[in-house]
């Protein structure tokens, strides 16, 4: 928002919103408060694609939505941190009879518990759902995490604009990740239903093929060479210039190490976005006095080409 509001010169006429997608009303109400202060309205129909409307403090008008699909059509740049995670999965396990979904089944021996079964069958999941050329003896897969970038996929390639997903990831390599916390603990997955929250590393080689050539797709790559990319350790030694506290400056110097060390979050989160063709197409060259130059270079992409300061 902050960003927004220090671009209103550059952005000139151009009209910016921001619309959030929350299924919480309870969510929408706290975001609101933190947003707009008291500046934000519910709509008096539950029929409305649109039920909280508010204008932020900064002064951009702000909309919230129960699903993608209700959020207007235009360019857009579409933000998901820390929300494809949380989306459910199917997992599945290689058997010597092939591919077999793991489901949830109650314990016999002890009732009152939860356990987790192979079913003994190939089921629709199980049978649409992994790839012929899967390595791996262990997958999981988020249909509906595919249904929403193919979504975003086709948005962008028809009305421009782009995605960035920050997210506990892999590129297709990891296996059983499902897991779940309380308390910031990890927590069993099976044990007292609905009193953690649970959560599975998003594969982003899934994304990317369900994405598929409408867009380009970039990374994922680790939040170390995102912020690097991005000019952390610049703005660190700016940061650190500018303050005279040494209680603040070791504030700094711990938050940069929380983010950026690899054995910390610097390997753990992963950026991936997804661009329309256009926004990597070369210029095209001049048709007048035939000169010899240069192939143009690639155009960079913040966060996901080498930062380069010259």
């Amino acid at each position: 928002m902050r960003v927004f509001s220090q671009l209103r010169s550059t952005l000139g006429e151009t009209t910016v919103s921001v619309h959030l997608v929350e299924v919480s009303p309870k969510l929408s109400q706290v975001q609101a408060q933190c947003l707009t202060g008291d500046q934000s309205q519910v709509s008096a129909s539950e029929d409305e694609p649109v039920y909280r409307q508010g204008t932020t403090t900064s002064g951009l008008p702000i909309s919230w939505y129960r699903t993608v699909d209700d959020v207007p059509r235009g360019f857009s740049i579409f933000l998901a941190h820390e929300f494809f995670d949380a989306l459910p999965i199917h997992k599945f396990q290689r058997t010597e009879k092939g591919w077999r979904e793991v489901m949830v089944d109650i314990n016999p021996e002890e009732p009152e518990k939860l356990r987790f079964v192979l079913v003994p069958s190939p089921t629709l999941a199980s049978s649409s759902l992994i790839q012929a050329d899967e390595k791996r003896r262990h997958v999981e897969i988020s249909p509906g995490g595919g249904v929403i970038v193919h979504l975003l996929a086709n948005r962008i390639a028809e009305d421009g604009g782009a995605a960035l997903i920050a997210d506990y990831g892999h590129d297709g390599t990891k296996t059983d990740t499902f897991r779940g916390f309380r308390g910031h603990q990890l927590h069993d997955v099976l044990e007292s239903p609905g009193s953690g929250d649970l959560t599975a590393d998003v594969d982003f080689s899934y994304l990317r093929r369900q994405a598929g050539d409408a867009v380009t797709s970039m990374g994922p790559v680790t939040q170390r060479t995102f912020l690097k990319n991005m000019g952390i350790d610049t703005r660190l030694q700016v940061l650190l210039r500018n303050s005279a506290d040494p209680s603040m400056r070791a504030q700094l110097v711990q938050g940069y190490d929380m983010l950026t060390n690899p054995k910390r979050m610097g390997e753990r989160f992963q950026f991936f976005c997804l661009l329309n063709h256009s926004r990597l197409s070369r210029p095209e060259e001049s048709k007048g006095m035939e000169i010899k130059k240069k192939e143009p270079a690639p155009l960079p992409v913040a966060g996901f080409s080498e930062l380069s300061i010259s």
